[in-house]
């Protein structure tokens, strides 16, 4: 394939307000290229001006592009450590949690959340905010049906009290997702409400450039609360977590100083 990369993160920016170059070249290269040469495109330009031509070949990109694997409870002993060691301390000092999950993907993240907290709180009192730059994704997550494998790591007490069976697959209950609120958002570019008393980003800061964690660390230690928590996935440890303002709580939890 034709190396027209440099050019090709240049035109994806400025026509769809997606900065590739955000994300580390090696990875994404190889992934996009792959992408080109499955539908017939032999450079990066054609491929492109393909997509201005055909909305559903943009949202083919999107969805490699923003890598959408989620399930409920992804790796379990980390979210064992959130409901016993992380959020016991934050109910402590707050009567009402105000939360963000980060790049949700299809809503497994947020709403494992929600159940969690449900569990975890005599009166649950808190807000939800999920966000994801791929609509098609927000999309699935507000309709909230999921596979028999998504929920791999859900306890069985919780699978039967928080969804009903449909079909093949498994669909959320209403009281669930009451405290979950979807919105379309790009991390980079676009403001987000700040107080939060916990941030989710799992999973997905392992795609990007050491600058553009940097970027992110920045903004989510921004939007925290004092005291508040970063919680990151299980290949995402900070190991400087004091140069961006915060102390690591646990492994995989970083608390705002």
């Amino acid at each position: 394939m034709t190396d027209d990369y440099e050019q090709f993160v240049q035109l994806t920016k400025r026509s769809f307000s997606v900065d590739l170059s955000k994300y580390k070249e090696m990875q994404m290269k190889r992934r996009l290229a792959a992408l080109c040469e499955q539908h017939g495109f032999s450079n990066f330009v054609s491929f492109h001006e393909a997509m201005m031509r055909r909305p559903e070949l943009k949202q083919i990109f999107l969805d490699k592009m923003t890598i959408n694997v989620s399930s409920f409870f992804r790796n379990l002993k980390r979210w064992t450590v959130l409901e016993t060691e992380v959020l016991p301390r934050l109910m402590k000092e707050r009567r009402r949690l105000k939360i963000w999950s980060a790049a949700c993907s299809t809503g497994e993240e947020p709403y494992t959340l929600s159940i969690l907290l449900s569990q975890t709180m005599r009166q649950p009192q808190f807000e939800i905010i999920a966000t994801d730059i791929d609509e098609q994704a927000l999309a699935k997550a507000k309709v909230g049906t999921y596979s028999e494998r998504s929920m791999a790591e859900m306890p069985e007490s919780w699978k039967q009290e928080f969804f009903v069976q449909d079909g093949a697959g498994w669909r959320i209950s209403d009281s669930a997702k009451a405290n979950v609120r979807f919105i379309k958002h790009d991390l980079f570019s676009e403001p987000i409400a700040r107080d939060f008393d916990l941030i989710v980003c799992r999973n997905v800061l392992i795609y990007f450039t050491n600058e553009a964690k940097a970027f992110l660390y920045d903004r989510f230690q921004d939007s925290l609360t004092s005291g508040g928590i970063l919680f990151v996935g299980s290949t995402e440890q900070i190991f400087d977590p004091e140069r961006y303002g915060f102390s690591a709580e646990q492994t995989f939890f970083y608390r705002k100083r």
